[in-house]
């Protein structure tokens, strides 16, 4: 398909996804190279007669926003050839059946092939019998209550989809229940506050938009955009164009789904204190940091094993951290030789530039260039913290590995905090958080696939087998690692048919591995699932790495 992922200038204009005035919507972006997008609004069922506003916001929001828009209600459109030309498809209050068989397969290829895809509101309550777009819309629509006003609950404020929103945002809409909660497979954005309004039906957590990512494509959806007047509103029309914009791969994101993180800070600093010069700004749920040498440290407890996750945001060059595993204690500089950093300053040297582990081990830079967004705009970082062990995550991408071996400094037990460089380094926090990992050990076991044989690291490369308990079919999870007889399962690289073998673990890419849908394991540097070699079920059937399609052969059961 047609993908010009030409990365942005670090110091180029980005577009403003503030709340802007009705118009074109933000005004366009110097940084996103053209792209193309496809607007469907075909239905089979219920027809909103917000459509046509929806499909002028869309090329008002195009013109301005580097984006050409072809709408069509024509779902011949929807075959390899044609869809190739564009990086995202909008399904715009759709309902009902509108793809045959054909035209499905069409699009599932797409999008597993990096295409794009933005639901808006009824775009749920379409295609009930094809499994592939109920893993890609999320969740299906169940029933709505009357239009109404309503409370929605921003708890993403760094996905450039809701980046521009406050906390909460009150509106009027039809508020959909949906038949699953899109919580396990989605990362949530928003959320309904069923206590604003009357009819919600899924309670207290009610999912509203989220994003995801299906294999090699990135979904997003909102339930908002029934009224026509949805279309009107500056905070739609800014959602929906960074919906389009990260989809198209244009703005990246952690839409990785999360669960269990307890809130460090999201606009009360309870239980934090200032180390050295200079501080933090405190408003609207963002920490802005000014002048220094300092650091906000969270002073009300220590933390051992942990994924700590934050959003960021830099103003031009600026310098920040995030300090790791260091003493309590009112000196940042004793906190920096006694710690780790894990560095924000994407023009500094390589062990000293955004993601590296400051003046240890520089990130991955292609890696890095290929998540990071721009100046201005939101980033996330997650820290995952085992023993001397870190592994950084820049929205969702896997960029360091590290492990501590100086005696001076420790990784596996301290506290955390956010670092205010210096006059002129506006660096800006949000929504800091952190889940415990504990202290057990994860339990060994097998790894189960096809015909009930069990992955075995006896043979090179590694093979299905009869499961018979033997230490070379104990698989352990560490971290992205897989890891049996002290070695690490290894994809060799990064075509169909690559081998998967045991190696000696090392952090490198081939050794990460992510639980796809429907049981998968996915090597992300290749984009492509742990497959056993022609779908084979017999002692001794090979493992390789194939395009994700979800047969028999693709689908494993893994230990606790």
């Amino acid at each position: 398909m047609k993908r010009s992922f030409t990365r942005r200038l670090l110091g180029a204009a980005v577009a403003a996804l503030a709340v802007v005035a009705f118009g074109a919507g933000p005004p366009a972006s110097g940084a996103d190279a053209p792209y193309d997008v496809l607007v469907f609004s075909k239905t089979a069922g219920f027809r909103h007669d917000s459509i046509p506003a929806g499909i002028r916001m869309i090329r008002e929001l195009g013109a301005a926003n580097s984006f050409t828009v072809t709408a069509t209600e024509d779902s011949a459109q929807f075959t390899t050839a044609n869809l190739a030309q564009y990086e995202t498809v909008v399904f715009l209050n759709t309902t009902g059946d509108v793809l045959n068989a054909a035209q499905q397969s069409a699009f599932e290829s797409y999008v597993r092939g990096g295409g794009g895809y933005v639901g808006v509101h009824s775009a749920a309550d379409t295609e009930y019998d094809w499994p592939f777009y109920g893993e890609l819309v999320g969740a299906y629509f169940a029933s709505h209550p009357a239009v109404q006003q309503a409370t929605v609950r921003v708890e993403n404020r760094a996905h450039p989809a809701t980046q521009h929103l406050g906390p909460s945002w009150v509106r009027t809409d039809e508020w959909y229940d949906f038949r699953t909660n899109a919580r396990s497979s989605a990362r949530v954005l928003a959320t309904l506050d069923e206590s604003t309004y009357s009819g919600g039906r899924m309670g207290a957590d009610h999912p509203h938009t989220w994003c995801k990512t299906v294999q090699g494509g990135r979904s997003f959806y909102t339930g908002s955009g029934h009224t026509q007047a949805s279309y009107s509103e500056p905070g739609v029309r800014s959602m929906v164009l960074g919906g389009i914009r990260y989809t198209a791969g244009r703005a990246d994101a952690d839409c990785r789904p999360e669960n269990g993180y307890t809130p460090l800070y999201n606009g009360a600093t309870t239980g934090w204190s200032q180390a050295g010069p200079g501080g933090f700004t405190n408003s609207d749920g963002t920490l802005i940091a000014y002048s220094g040498l300092g650091m906000l440290w969270y002073s009300a407890k220590e933390f051992r094993s942990y994924s700590l996750k934050l959003d960021w945001r830099m103003t031009g060059d600026a310098n920040s951290g995030v300090v790791l595993g260091f003493p309590p204690g009112s000196d940042p500089n004793a906190a920096l030789a006694q710690g780790h950093e894990i560095q924000i300053d994407a023009t500094d040297t390589p062990d000293r530039t955004t993601g590296a582990i400051y003046g240890f081990k520089a990130p991955d830079t292609a890696a890095r260039d290929a998540a990071l967004n721009p100046p201005d705009e939101w980033n996330t970082f997650e820290a995952l913290v085992e023993g001397e062990r870190v592994q950084v995550f820049l929205n969702g991408v896997k960029i360091n590995d590290f492990t501590n071996t100086d005696p001076a400094r420790s990784l596996a037990s301290g506290h955390i905090g956010i670092q205010n460089h210096g006059d002129g380094d506006e660096v800006s926090f949000r929504n800091i958080r952190i889940r415990e990992l504990g202290t057990t050990t994860p339990t060994p076991g097998p790894i189960v696939g096809a015909g009930g044989k069990c992955v075995d690291a006896g043979g090179t490369p590694i093979r299905l087998w009869t499961c018979n308990n033997g230490t070379n079919q104990r698989w352990t999870r560490d971290g992205t690692t897989w890891r049996a007889l002290g070695q690490c399962m290894t994809a060799t690289g990064t075509t169909d048919s690559s081998p998967v073998r045991l190696s000696p673990c090392d952090g490198g890419a081939g050794q990460n591995w992510t639980t796809g849908t429907g049981g998968s394991l996915v090597n992300p540097r290749a984009n492509k699932c742990l497959d056993a070699s022609g779908a084979g079920t017999a002692d001794g059937t090979q493992l390789i790495l194939w395009s994700c399609h979800g047969g028999a052969n693709q689908r494993w059961t893994l230990p606790a």
